[in-house]
């Protein structure tokens, strides 16, 4: 590590504390962070394997619910095998490279994960208010386009972070990073120059993407709603909101969480700071551990190709 004036210097790596303030129960902590990470690999494999094998799923809803494992499946990853590392082996180090490239991973698949959400809320008003249009407007090839447009926006928006880091912030005045990963923030508090720039940016992407994106599917349930309030009967209205239980759960279990840490980083300055990582880390573990639990259950067809599946396993032993 080169150092300059003394106190500032360029990295060639950062070392993860994570989760600063319960280090002596790093190990004990490696069972349940463990544990739920094996829970959301096999939950959201279960997922996209079940779609994949039961041609009744083969609809716009279910495509997204495979990008949504996916990119599930990449927050995750993204972040447990590198806290587990330093849990058991004490392996905190990363290089700077590594470091930019896990900041970008988690927060662009933050980005298109939301995205998807809002492509998930499209596909419903259409089904709902539009049923006649619904598979001409929600085709395989639109729903592909849809993906890709989630995708292309978290590149378009997060890829200026780690370059901005790179290039406006080459020194830093400490190299620990009291995070178990790499996050914007984490990172910019750490450096010696002028990080308004990022900080800025930061926060007009978190507008961008949480505030509009939560708006506008706020606005598709009211249209929704008013679509189902015009039906004849009551069991259709029943029937017809039923089909957006999951999707509801499925939103709640993905902004609440990124809210409420959001808020606690923000204004939360009383609370402690293994509460700020611990629910840093939830928040990319709940819905990918969630999401499959949430699906599997208030969704008829993937309930019973689960359980078919399960019982020609047991047959088999």
């Amino acid at each position: 590590m080169l150092t300059f004036q003394n106190s500032c210097s360029v990295p060639s790596y950062f070392q993860l504390a994570g989760i600063p303030g319960l280090e002596s129960l790093h190990l004990w902590l490696s069972i349940p962070f463990g544990s739920m990470y094996l829970v959301a690999v096999v939950g959201n494999i279960t997922i996209l394997a079940v779609v994949k094998v039961e041609n009744s799923l083969h609809q716009p809803m279910y495509f997204f619910l495979c990008m949504l494992a996916v990119v599930d499946l990449v927050l995750s990853t993204s972040t447990m095998p590198k806290l587990l590392g330093i849990f058991w082996f004490g392996a905190g180090d990363i290089g700077l490279d590594a470091c930019l490239a896990q900041m970008f991973l988690i927060h662009c698949f933050a980005t298109v994960e939301s995205g998807i959400f809002l492509a998930m809320a499209l596909d419903r008003y259409v089904a709902i208010c539009n049923p006649l249009h619904h598979t001409t407007v929600l085709t395989h090839a639109m729903v592909g386009w849809l993906g890709l447009a989630a995708l292309f926006r978290g590149v378009l928006y997060i890829g200026p972070l780690p370059l901005m880091i790179r290039l406006r912030l080459p020194l830093y005045k400490a190299h620990v990073i009291s995070h178990s990963y790499c996050e914007h923030m984490a990172v910019v508090t750490l450096a010696c120059g002028d990080s308004r720039v990022n900080n800025v940016y930061g926060l007009s992407i978190g507008f961008l993407v949480l505030i509009l994106d939560s708006m506008a599917i706020s606005v598709s349930y009211v249209m929704i709603f008013r679509a189902v309030m015009g039906l004849a009967t009551p069991e259709a209205r029943l029937k017809t909101l039923g089909t957006r239980g999951s999707h509801n759960c499925a939103i709640l279990i993905f902004y609440v969480p990124i809210v409420v840490s959001s808020l606690i980083h923000r204004f939360g300055h009383q609370v402690p700071p293994p509460v700020h990582t611990l629910l840093a880390n939830f928040y990319l573990l709940i819905p990918p551990i969630l999401n499959p639990i949430v699906y599997a259950v208030c969704t008829k067809q993937i309930r019973e190709r689960i359980l078919q599946m399960l019982k020609t396993e047991t047959k088999f032993k």
